[in-house]
C-alpha cells in the first residue's frame, strides 16, 4: 500500500518507500510552540533569584519583593501559547489524523497537545495573576502576603508540570515510526529517547517539573517534520 493512500480506521498505517524530501511549511507552527513554551516557562521571578546565599524558607514576606513584570508577560505568552497548541492540533487533525484515519500514534500526538493547552491555560492564567497581585502589578492592594504566597505556590511548579501530557506526543511519533511508518524512524527515535530520559530523570531526583522540557523537543520535531522525508508530509498524487 502507498504511504499516502487514505487507511481505514480498522487497519493501521504502512509505508513501503521513503517520502520524497522537500519543505513543508505547516510542521513549523510547531517549532513555534517550543519557542513560545521556553519563553513562557522562564519568565517568571523567584526570591533566590539575586545570590546564592538566599536564606531558606521562603516565606510570604519574601514574596512582596518579586517584580511583577515577568509574571504578567508569561501569563500573556501562556494564553497565547494555548491558542498555538490549539491550532498545531487542529492542523494536526487536518493534515495527518484524516489522512491517515487508521494511525494511533497520530491520535496519541493530538492528545497529548490537547492537554498540554488546557492545562497551560491554568497555569499561565495563575501565573498572570500573580503578576496582577503583586505588589506593584495593577491590583496590588487586593491580597495580603499570605494571599500572595498562596498564589506564588500555584505557579511554583504548575507551568513546568503543563507540559507532561506531550510526553504521550513524543511517544506518539515513536509508534508512527516505528510501527507504522509515517515519520522517520530518526524522529521516532529521538523522541522516545528524550521523553524516557525525562520520566527517567523525574524518577531519579523527584523533581517534578523536568518534563517541561520535552517543549525544546517541539521545535525540534517541526523542523524535522518541515525539512525531512516523512510521509505525513509527502505531497499527495
Amino acid at each position: 500500500m502507498n504511504e499516502t493512500t487514505p487507511l481505514s480506521p480498522s487497519a493501521p498505517p504502512t509505508a513501503g518507500t521513503p517520502a520524497r524530501g522537500g519543505f513543508t511549511a505547516w510542521p513549523l507552527l510547531i517549532s513555534l510552540c517550543g519557542v513560545l513554551g521556553v519563553v513562557a516557562l522562564f519568565l517568571e521571578g523567584r526570591p533566590d533569584a539575586n545570590g546564592s546565599d538566599f536564606d531558606y524558607p521562603v516565606t510570604a514576606e519574601d514574596v512582596l519583593g518579586l517584580d511583577h513584570v515577568p509574571y504578567r508577560i508569561s501569563g500573556a505568552v501562556g494564553y497565547v501559547l494555548a491558542l498555538l497548541l490549539i491550532a498545531a492540533a487542529v492542523l494536526w487533525r487536518h493534515r495527518v489524523e484524516r489522512r491517515f484515519p487508521g494511525s494511533s500514534g497520530a491520535t496519541a500526538v493530538s492528545y497529548g497537545v490537547i492537554a498540554t493547552a488546557a492545562l497551560v491555560t491554568l497555569a499561565y492564567g495563575w501565573r498572570g495573576a500573580v503578576g496582577n497581585y503583586l505588589p506593584t502589578g495593577a491590583e496590588g492592594d487586593t491580597y495580603d502576603a499570605e494571599g500572595l504566597y498562596n498564589y506564588y505556590i500555584m505557579t511554583d511548579f504548575s507551568p513546568y508540570i503543563a507540559f507532561i501530557p506531550l510526553l504521550a506526543s513524543s511517544y506518539g511519533l515513536a509508534w508512527m515510526a516505528f510501527r507504522e511508518r509515517l515519520v522517520s524512524r530518526g524522529l521516532g527515535a529521538l523522541s522516545a529517547l528524550f521523553a524516557s530520559a525525562l520520566l527517567i530523570a523525574v524518577f531519579v531526583t523527584g523533581v517534578p517539573g523536568l518534563p517541561s522540557m520535552v517543549i525544546v523537543g517541539l521545535i525540534v520535531a517541526g523542523i524535522w517534520l518541515a525539512v525531512g522525508r516523512s510521509a505525513i508530509t509527502a505531497v499527495q498524487s
